[in-house]
């Protein structure tokens, strides 16, 4: 774990995330361009007739965030520590997201979709890297 690679976000030489404020930064980011990815295909769908803008589910936003979230997983050595961690940590985001989505429920489904994506995105990335990291330390 000496050698770290470059690039954004840091991460050392297993591919697991260095610092939560880089697991943070690149996850949200990405519930950002999905949700503007979302927004521009909704655009499209209006263009062509069919509905209203802000129809779209926002909660498609949470692929790239998801996607993040799985490749560092997977940097991780086989054990329990991990399947552990990620599992409170779905939990969290899940319990999050649903909890925005329902205070958003007057919102138009892109905009409440997409604050709920938002906060899965801050519950699981929290608890995934402290728990791993904790779980890790405990177990290994």
């Amino acid at each position: 774990m000496t050698e770290q690679r470059s690039g954004f976000p840091r991460r050392d030489a297993e591919g697991r995330i260095l610092t939560l404020g880089d697991l943070l930064g690149v996850s949200l980011a990405g519930v950002v361009i999905g949700l503007l990815a979302v927004a521009v295909f909704d655009a499209g769908f209006v263009l062509i007739g069919d509905g209203e803008f802000g129809g779209a589910n926002g909660w498609l936003a949470i692929i790239l965030p998801a996607w993040l979230f799985w490749d560092d997983f997977r940097a991780w050595e086989f054990g329990a520590a991990r399947v552990v961690a990620a599992l409170a940590a779905a939990a969290v985001g899940m319990v999050a997201g649903l909890v925005v989505a329902g205070l958003a429920a007057g919102l138009p489904p892109l905009l409440s979709g997409g604050l709920a994506a938002a906060a899965f995105t801050l519950g699981f990335a929290v608890v995934w890297f402290h728990g791993v990291h904790w779980l890790a330390r405990r177990t290994g």
